[in-house]
């Protein structure tokens, strides 16, 4: 199974207070699909420049770059979760109260980019638009927040709405990743890559008609 137009590359979006494993997850898969032989760039980024980005249980990253000062327009934009029912500062949703991420991320998909989700992440989609009528879903903490919405909600482990996918929480963006993987570039090289890993992949795959 290969897609017709696969990602060749994809950008992971940190934001202060996000889940290390929803981005670092999906990363490391892209990463592993790219040294099995990929055609796939990966980086990290931030809406605005910035030297470092601190995550939720502490870890602190140097991101490759902003989103304006990536190379080339990425094919894929991977939002993680994190932070939403904690009332913190930084997190996810403080990045949808603020406004500034739900708007960058519409505007890079009007442009072309396909947009995924990882957990809490949904609800920046669904801050976006992006999600409207749109079969998703997210972390079990902001189901009832995302029935709130004008997405169709599945109870899925990862949802595939071809340009707009979305993954429950927090480890399921391992799956949405290896899913993307196998959807766009091959079942060989994602069964390649869950073996480095030692994964065993979880959850049926929703796909819309």
């Amino acid at each position: 199974m290969t897609s017709a137009n696969p990602i060749e590359s994809a950008a992971i979006v940190l934001y202060e207070g996000f889940d290390e494993l929803d981005a670092i997850g999906p990363y490391e898969v892209f990463q592993n699909a790219a040294e099995a032989g990929a055609d796939l760039d990966v980086a990290l980024c931030t809406l605005e420049p910035a030297d470092r980005v601190t995550a939720s249980h502490g870890l602190v990253i140097e991101p490759d770059a902003a989103f304006d000062d990536l190379a080339a327009d990425p094919d894929l934009v991977v939002v993680p979760g994190g932070g939403w029912n904690d009332g913190a500062e930084h997190g996810a949703r403080a990045e949808v109260e603020r406004g500034g991420l739900p708007d960058a991320i519409a505007e890079r998909y009007r442009n072309g980019a396909a947009v995924a989700s990882v957990c809490t992440g949904g609800m920046i989609l669904a801050a976006a638009g992006v999600l409207d009528g749109r079969p998703a879903t997210t972390h079990h903490g902001a189901i009832d927040d995302l029935y709130e919405t004008a997405a169709e909600v599945i109870d899925a482990r990862v949802v595939d709405d071809d340009d707009v996918l979305t993954a429950g929480g927090v480890t399921s963006g391992i799956d949405l990743a290896l899913w993307l993987v196998e959807r766009d570039l091959g079942t060989d090289t994602a069964d390649t890559v869950a073996r480095e890993m030692e994964y065993e992949r979880r959850g049926e795959v929703y796909r819309a008609d």
